[in-house]
């Protein structure tokens, strides 16, 4: 599951509803009593070329166990760091929430 989700956000660039996102980077960390999922896109500019601003966006997972016996509550809302307080289901419409709240896509 978790080598899916990162290829699947590996895609350099996805477009939705025409809204663009460069994806930056993608990482899951944490072993023991939490996890977090982080992704960091950078945004479009309304003629499509890509901005120098980006979004960080994270979901969180507790955790509790060790080795196979470990298991993790399931994910939390994503999360735009520049706006921790909004809750989004997915980081698509993570990263459309902040792009927009810069004036961008």
């Amino acid at each position: 599951m978790k080598k899916i989700f990162i290829a699947f956000l590996m895609v350099f660039t996805t477009v939705m509803s025409a809204n663009a996102y460069q994806v930056l980077s993608s990482k899951e960390l944490g072993q023991r009593d939490a996890k977090n999922q982080n992704v960091v896109v950078k945004c479009t500019t309304d003629t499509g070329k890509v901005s120098n601003q980006t979004c960080t966006l994270r979901r969180y997972a507790k955790c509790t166990g060790e080795g196979n016996t470990k298991k993790c509550s399931g994910w939390q809302p994503w999360t735009d760091l520049r706006n921790p307080g909004k809750q989004y289901p997915d980081w698509k419409s993570a990263a459309m929430g902040c792009c927009r709240a810069m004036g961008l896509r």
